[in-house]
């Protein structure tokens, strides 16, 4: 086209060069912004999957603290029935009041209230020495 056509269309030089350099402007703009929003996206990917696998971590926790606690817990009981039928087998009264009221206590108490504080369940949890008593 022309620089007469163009002219006649109402645009001059000057306006034609402002023109191009508005869109180029604006498509450069657009650019950028597009690669601030993908960026944008992939840390909000990021942190998606960083609390995601917290997540799963934490249940993970919690899974294998009350697996543990109710393991423990029913050997514990298995344990002390035991100590009941040889009491009575062996008609030992003091004996067999001592360890029914220890399965009273154990069975009062529940594992749960040591989820308060799961830093000291997480602690327990990482320590291969650790003795879980209820």
């Amino acid at each position: 086209m022309s620089v007469q056509k163009i002219a006649a269309f109402g645009f001059d030089k000057l306006n034609l060069a402002e023109s191009i350099q508005q869109m180029v402007s604006a498509y450069t703009d657009y650019l950028k912004i597009a690669e601030q929003e993908k960026t944008k996206r992939r840390e909000i990917d990021a942190w998606e999957k960083e609390a995601i696998a917290k997540i799963n971590t934490q249940r993970d926790l919690l899974m294998a603290y009350l697996d543990r606690s109710f393991d423990e817990r029913a050997e514990n009981f298995r344990a002390l029935f035991k100590v009941v039928d040889s009491a009575i087998a062996s008609n030992n009264n003091q004996q067999l009041a001592l360890t029914l009221n220890s399965i009273t206590e154990i069975a009062k108490s529940s594992p749960f209230k040591e989820l308060a504080n799961l830093t000291s369940v997480r602690a327990a949890l990482d320590d291969p020495d650790h003795e879980w008593t209820f």
